[in-house]
């Protein structure tokens, strides 16, 4: 939603100078409770110190606020900003709800009933009966989760968008636009099972390679042709009427991991995040106390080469010539630089219970600030 034109006429209005921003959802929910604020279970504006934020939209893990200095504004003022922005959403919603195609229509169902469970807090939830048959959802799915890192003015045609995904699937998919910027994809199982008789040996690892290829090659054709940067998520197959909510939620939380964990990855893979998962559980103090418990004060240590070095090497399940090659590197000059870490920190990863100290405080690390 473009809401400059309406921040001008507000700051006319009231005289007052009015600021577009995002503050994180954690916080709005956090002011809204602290003041008790509700007005039909929904807060159009809370008090935070002198200034007055109003409630604009949703957007992903974000709120976007318009900010107005509370101690020039009346509570009837307060009460036309409200009322300004209520119907100025409403009206948006009408505009874009009259040109929407049938499939659209049913893609937007789809999304208020998420929405709808998301709210509630609830953590399974099957889809109505209605809901599920009107748009195929019975059968197997491949759910991926994409959220675009696109300017927060730009909208996103649907229409050109799922034209994009299904020119790459070279099939029919079902895409469910949820908050601002995030985007559910229901695949066809077929793109896995196609040539599946041709496969042999551990058909779940043969099911979470052909995931990662698929994913891999829709973030390449999205990075080049779509808007931009994105990040996506994927989930094992489903049946969507019985756990698409339960499947969004873990795709969520995917990509929260994958971001606050693997900096600079845009490809999120569950099953590849079941250590970060487990940490991410653990108190803030527990973190900072096991840092320091292993790294003993030597963090300084951990500098971008040194750091590169060891996820290599614990990727290549700690074998040294191969790290050696995948780092372009002679073997000894590999050597030496494992030699120079165990000699600065007192732990040799070429040790299983040493290497998983280490393993786990980098991943430690890299959510804890302490650079």
């Amino acid at each position: 939603m473009i809401w400059e034109h309406v921040r001008e006429r507000l700051e006319a209005v009231l005289q007052s100078p009015i600021q577009i921003s995002l503050i994180p959802e954690s916080e709005w929910h956090q002011l809204v409770e602290d003041q008790g604020e509700r007005q039909e279970g929904f807060s159009r504006s809370v008090s935070r110190g002198q200034e007055v934020l109003f409630f604009v939209s949703q957007e992903h893990k974000e709120v976007r606020i318009m900010q107005v200095n509370g101690s020039k504004l009346s509570v009837s003022e307060r009460k036309l900003v409200e009322l300004t922005i209520e119907s100025k959403q409403t009206l948006e919603k009408k505009q874009y709800g009259s040109f929407l195609s049938e499939d659209e229509r049913k893609s937007h169902q789809l999304r208020d009933w998420l929405l709808q469970q998301m709210e509630r807090g609830t953590s399974h939830a099957e889809l109505p009966d209605a809901l599920a048959s009107q748009s195929s959802l019975y059968s197997t799915k491949i759910p991926l989760l994409l959220y675009g890192d696109y300017p927060q003015n730009q909208r996103v045609s649907y229409t050109e968008l799922k034209k994009l995904l299904e020119s790459f699937f070279e099939a029919e998919i079902i895409l469910i636009p949820l908050l601002e910027k995030e985007w559910l994809i229901l695949a066809p199982e077929g793109l896995i099972t196609s040539g599946s008789e041709e496969r042999d040996g551990d058909e779940e690892e043969s099911v979470e390679q052909t995931l990662d290829a698929l994913g891999s090659g829709l973030y390449e054709m999205l990075a080049n042709e779509w808007v931009g940067e994105c990040h996506l998520a994927i989930d094992f197959p489903m049946k969507p009427a019985k756990s698409m909510f339960a499947t969004v939620l873990k795709l969520r939380e995917t990509i929260m991991l994958g971001r606050s964990f693997h900096v600079g990855s845009f490809i999120h893979l569950r099953w590849e995040l079941r250590l970060e998962k487990l940490l991410h559980l653990i108190s803030e103090e527990e973190k900072t106390e096991f840092l320091e418990q292993v790294l003993r004060g030597t963090d300084h240590v951990l500098d971008s080469e040194t750091v590169t070095t060891l996820e290599h090497f614990f990727t290549l399940d700690c074998n040294v010539s191969e790290t050696a090659k995948k780092l372009y590197i002679h073997r000894n000059t590999l050597l030496y630089r494992l030699d120079k870490f165990k000699n600065e920190t007192g732990l040799d990863v070429r040790t299983f219970n040493h290497a998983v100290l280490v393993r786990l405080a980098l991943l430690l690390y890299k959510v804890t600030k302490r650079k």
